[in-house]
């Protein structure tokens, strides 16, 4: 490795490492006390169940990817990963559903371990792989956020998962600004290009929104070819 090249991994690390501090700070999840639950539709159920473990895989992803590469910004935002899992944990336990988490890198749902061991392997590929692999999964994670909140009618899904979305556009919005800085231009795989330049164009976290995604039932790509948000059950 020349000096240059040393120089540009370290540069990399710190940058990114301070804008991954900033973000976990900013991922506050919201009391549910006050609100009270309320019988849940067959579709609120699954979906508790499938962003417990999406949110795991995140988390896993990321610290998988510090393993390798020691850059310190993934150890932070899997931090974070793991406040958006507790609070996943927190509606499963709410609601007394079966925990699908299960150990580090393993995974209930078939597609969403093949997504995590295809995730990884193309992150030991590079440094600049590894960031646009943590790109990808938050843009996976949004979509499939935007999808269910759109759809969810209970009052406690609603405050989970708009804090996990915005936290999700804070992640997005660190590894695109490390890797259009360091290594060129970062165009969106999953979401539109619309809601990609939405979330860009914030400075600070704002309300969650968005206009919700295409998602494939069986983790093929939809008919414009870009991969399905994350293997995304029917």
């Amino acid at each position: 490795m020349n000096r240059t090249t040393g120089k540009k991994i370290a540069l990399i690390t710190l940058a990114f490492v301070t804008a991954a501090t900033a973000t976990v700070a900013a991922d506050t999840m919201p009391a549910l006390d006050a609100v009270d639950p309320a019988p849940l539709s067959r579709l609120e159920e699954e979906s508790i169940l499938f962003m417990r473990e999406e949110e795991k895989l995140a988390r896993d992803v990321y610290l998988a990817l510090y393993d390798l590469w020691q850059i310190p910004a993934f150890s932070n935002i899997a931090r974070s990963e793991q406040q958006h899992m507790d609070a996943m944990l927190a509606l499963v336990e709410r609601y007394e559903l079966a925990d699908p988490a299960l150990t580090p890198g393993k995974f209930s749902d078939p597609e969403l371990q093949e997504l995590y061991d295809t995730l990884v392997s193309r992150g030991a590929e590079s440094r600049e792989e590894a960031l646009r692999v943590g790109a990808l999964v938050e843009e996976v994670d949004i979509e499939d956020l935007m999808q269910d909140l759109a759809s969810a009618d209970n009052e406690d899904i609603q405050l989970v998962y708009g804090n996990l979305l915005r936290g999700s556009e804070n992640h997005l919005r660190a590894f695109v600004s490390q890797i259009e800085r360091f290594y060129g231009e970062y165009e969106p795989v999953v979401l539109s290009v619309e809601d990609y330049e939405a979330i860009m164009e914030q400075r600070t976290s704002g309300p969650a929104g968005g206009r919700g995604g295409r998602r494939g039932t069986d983790g093929r790509p939809g008919s414009d070819g870009r991969p399905a948000a994350g293997g995304r059950r029917g």
